[in-house]
């Protein structure tokens, strides 16, 4: 009976505390009035440094955009696009992540996901003028970001084609600087990684890159967020929101993705918004 009473006791303990802690990041962001914002640092054009060793970029200006409309202020944690975006989640180390991370099915089971603020897809970066389409790749050595949903992506698409040694033909890199400089060297013949990231560095030396083939895969961006706190995600889909119907996503955007950059990327229109932040207006009738 002692031995019980000693379980009913510690259950009716985790109860208790687990909704307690469940809204603990909101409640300290909104105490504290600062954001630790996990972002990378090699991902052109969403977050990198400048020449002027400046951290600037879509992402690192979409979070400051984020930030004002919640009145905080930003502290930014350096990550790696690899289990680091989720594993500071899940320890605490940050508040939310904005890392051109993919929301996924499986890493919604350990942490939450804002609305989808950025739908990219999956393609192959190569030298110009070398390859076609996807199966001119065959044999050929692909690299990719270890770790990520392109990875997992790729390996499939090979599988279907037939390539047995998927292992020994797809080689993971830590970053996809380390991803670029391999296929400028020629270790590779290709990098596949999310458009908006190979435009970005092909950018940087026009007319040396392009893209090849169609795109393999659609890729939902999203913020990532702690689990169970349904006050914090509301507040960054607010934000979101608020931004993109104060038409700043779209200046954000085309600031880094427009026209008359390096790295034109079409903003499409997958942008997720409530009936009512527009008082009845839909998404599409906003200027994109």
């Amino acid at each position: 009976m002692r031995l019980a009473g000693f379980i009913f006791s510690v259950l009716s303990v985790f109860f208790l505390v687990s909704p307690l802690q469940a809204g603990k990041t909101y409640d300290k962001v909104m105490k504290n009035k600062m954001i630790r914002v996990g972002v990378l640092t090699d991902s052109i054009p969403n977050a990198f440094y400048n020449k002027q060793k400046n951290l600037v970029g879509f992402e690192i200006d979409l979070a400051a955009a984020i930030a004002k409309q919640l009145g905080c202020k930003l502290e930014f944690v350096h990550l790696k696009k690899d289990d680091s975006r989720i594993s500071k989640i899940l320890n605490g180390k940050i508040d939310l992540t904005i890392s051109n991370l993919t929301h996924t099915r499986d890493r919604d089971k350990k942490i939450d996901f804002s609305v989808t603020y950025f739908l990219d897809g999956q393609r192959i970066l190569a030298q110009k003028g070398k390859f076609k389409k996807i199966e001119d790749f065959i044999g050929k050595r692909i690299a990719t970001v270890k770790g990520t949903t392109t990875e997992k992506n790729i390996k499939n698409i090979l599988k279907e084609l037939g390539v047995d040694n998927v292992d020994n033909i797809v080689i993971p890199y830590s970053s996809d600087t380390k991803c670029f400089e391999a296929l400028r060297s020629g270790r590779v013949s290709g990098w596949t990684a999310d458009t908006g990231i190979l435009i970005g560095f092909a950018g940087e030396h026009p007319g040396k890159f392009e893209l090849v083939g169609e795109m393999m895969s659609k890729e939902p961006v999203a913020v990532g967020l702690p689990e169970n706190d349904s006050n914090w995600r509301d507040a960054i889909n607010f934000a979101l929101q608020d931004i993109w119907k104060e038409g700043t996503f779209h200046h954000i955007y085309n600031k880094w993705y427009g026209a008359d950059t390096p790295y034109f990327y079409p903003l499409t229109n997958q942008f997720e918004v409530w009936k009512d932040i527009y008082d009845g207006r839909r998404s599409s009738d906003l200027p994109i």
